[in-house]
């Protein structure tokens, strides 16, 4: 017999699934994606009978309820996740140049070997089969298909991201949109290019766009929604379109040969378009916090977003053991076991919109210096001051009254989680509500954020960039827009007299040269999104590890500046400047990242899979 690669039939066992219905009910409305009844954590994909449970809409939720809950799809960081702060520590986690943990990234340091089975075992795919199950049989409910097209849109919603979280995997990919029969030639099919797979999931959106409902300025219900699914579909389109475009400016080997992603492109400008125009037309979507002293801080710590119209999709936590909740306060306050680098503090332009250092050798005269946190965050992009800890009396580490005062950079604690290892420690994400820490289950309730606006206005910028149609309008609308909701209005930027910045992180000649504007707008996305965990799908997707990652030294701020922790702290190492250098303890990061740009872009395709259907050849390149 056939042995399956990647799919298999969903196996037709008795289950008695009106006894969950009750629990699934109440999880499908305002707390849906915080509920952590069991079922949830099941494959009742794998229990149903057909002839008891396709029989009215009602089983479609049911359902799809469980999707929700699927930490593949939908990232839960809840306690069990003891080491993060939720979306906020991923970065690190991913190894990111601009956050980092207190050891070295494997995978950055071209470290990574092929795997016998990781990420394409039967197992690997089951979630893929869970969801076409559905797509397959959910016409069975004899309904109009307006009680049926929400739950519809939802599935294909996780199968698009599903898929996109293994094209960043893996790259080409087979392509399943049915359930497949065990004996079915069909699953020792060969892998589709990348780029047909992304138009494959653009197809699964724009039906996931006709289908689901709006929110408008109806509410949130805790269901995917058709803004939602737009700014997902400006997310991949922008991913796989600038992709395309510099891999093969770049000449890499995990370009798509002759195409320069433009269709691709252009989508994410559509996908951001309409959800624009549907933020004119009725005021949803829109910036929080517009002018309010540390908005943008506050935009990370609220425990309900359920009012916000900025924030798309989230997860709602609560204390209740009957519902997921996660310990990020119990480590946020001293750092977490990350740090920000000093590469990411180095991008904050100063509040005149202009770099700290001028083409001409000339430092920027609002430019402090790196000789202390208060000098560093002085005359700044206002969001540096609400993502880094300065000892200026004004950043909480617990409400009312308690203070930052320095980072946790002591090796005095056992726990590595619990300190700040650049002396660079993240603001944004922590929550100052002490009860929740000192609470004897430490059960956090802050908010996870999936999507959100700002976001789409970056994608939408972005990609018209890339195209060569943006406008000063365009630039007004996003980029100034943001900057506007911080209060840096003296530092708009202006696409006719862009000041050139002498560091810039990309390249300004060659085949791959990145025009000043496009340098600016990265720079925005990465400044509006930092420590949110996007950070290396850029670095991927814009073909750079050669200039971010290979040879890189991630270093920290100036340790001088806490002399009562160096004799204490023998760990603690610094440069020839001063600045802490947190990879020095680790000899095979010491001198740099060993990232292999011609092979770790992707990951390899497991060598059992290889063997089982020779068709999925070739292998990655490198590898």
């Amino acid at each position: 017999m056939k042995r399956r690669n990647f799919n298999t039939l969903v196996k037709n066992e008795t289950m008695r699934f009106h006894r969950y219905i009750i629990t699934l009910i109440a999880c499908s409305m305002f707390g849906l994606i915080g509920c952590n009844d069991d079922f949830l954590e099941r494959g009742p994909m794998s229990r149903i009978n057909d002839a008891l449970f396709w029989q009215s809409p009602n089983d479609l939720q049911v359902y799809v309820n469980n999707l929700y809950s699927q930490h593949s799809l939908l990232p839960n960081y809840n306690a069990s996740y003891y080491d993060r702060v939720g979306l906020y520590t991923q970065d690190a986690f991913d190894g990111s140049d601009l956050l980092i943990r207190y050891d070295y990234h494997r995978r950055m340091n071209g470290e990574n070997q092929i795997s016998a089975a990781g990420g394409w075992s039967t197992g690997d795919w089951a979630l893929l089969r869970n969801i076409n199950y559905f797509l397959t049989y959910y016409n069975k409910v004899d309904a109009d298909f307006s009680l049926v097209s929400q739950y519809v849109g939802e599935a294909l919603f996780f199968r698009s991201i599903f898929y996109f979280n293994k094209l960043k995997q893996f790259g080409a990919l087979p392509w399943a949109p049915n359930l497949l029969d065990p004996s079915s030639d069909e699953l020792f099919d060969g892998r589709e290019p990348r780029n047909e797979i992304v138009a494959y999931i653009m197809e699964d959106l724009d039906r996931a766009v006709e289908y689901l409902g709006a929110r408008g300025n109806s509410g949130w219900t805790g269901r995917v929604t058709k803004e939602t699914a737009l700014a997902l579909q400006a997310r991949i389109a922008l991913y796989e379109g600038t992709w395309e475009k510099y891999h093969l400016l770049k000449a890499t080997p995990f370009s798509v040969p002759g195409l320069n992603g433009q269709q691709f492109l252009a989508k994410a400008v559509e996908a951001a378009e309409k959800l624009m125009m549907m933020a004119a037309e009725t005021g949803y979507p829109a910036l929080d916090n517009v002018g309010q002293v540390d908005g943008y801080w506050n935009l990370f710590n609220q425990k309900d977003y359920a009012g916000s119209k900025e924030v798309l999709f989230w997860r709602k936590y609560q204390a209740d053991p009957e519902y997921l909740s996660h310990r990020w306060n119990a480590i946020s306050y001293t750092g977490a076991g990350v740090g920000i680098t000093k590469r990411l503090v180095d991008l904050y332009l100063c509040s005149d919109g202009r770099p700290t250092h001028l083409a001409s050798g000339a430092r920027n005269p609002l430019y402090q210096g790196d000789e202390d946190l208060i000098k560093v965050t002085t005359n700044r992009d206002p969001r540096l001051n609400q993502t880094l800890c300065v000892p200026d009396g004004l950043h909480y580490r617990w409400k009312p009254d308690t203070y930052f005062e320095t980072p946790s950079v002591s090796n005095s604690v056992s726990d590595w989680s619990t300190i700040c290892v650049t002396g660079f420690q993240m603001y944004k994400g922590h929550s100052a509500d002490r009860t929740e820490y000192d609470a004897l289950s430490r059960r956090g309730t802050t908010g996870c954020i999936y999507f959100r606006y700002a976001e789409v206005l970056l994608i939408y910028a972005e990609a018209k960039a890339e195209l060569g149609t943006i406008t000063q309008n365009d630039i007004d609308r996003t980029i100034n827009a943001l900057r506007t909701r911080v209060g840096m209005t003296n530092g708009l930027l202006n696409i006719a007299n862009i000041t050139t910045d002498p560091n810039w992180l990309f390249p300004t000649t060659g085949p791959a040269a990145v025009s000043p504007l496009i340098q600016e707008i990265r720079r925005e996305r990465t400044v509006e999104l930092a420590c949110e965990g996007f950070r290396v799908d850029d670095i991927f997707r814009w073909a750079a590890a050669e200039e971010l990652i290979v040879g890189y030294q991630p270093k920290g701020a100036k340790l001088a500046q806490w002399p009562t922790l160096i004799p204490n702290n023998t760990h603690l190492r610094v440069d020839a400047q001063g600045y802490m250098d947190p990879f020095y303890q680790y000899i095979p990061a010491r001198n740099g990242y060993q990232f292999k740009i011609q092979r770790d872009y992707l990951q390899a395709i497991p060598t059992n899979e290889l063997t089982i259907n020779p068709s999925l050849r070739p292998q990655n390149p490198g590898w």
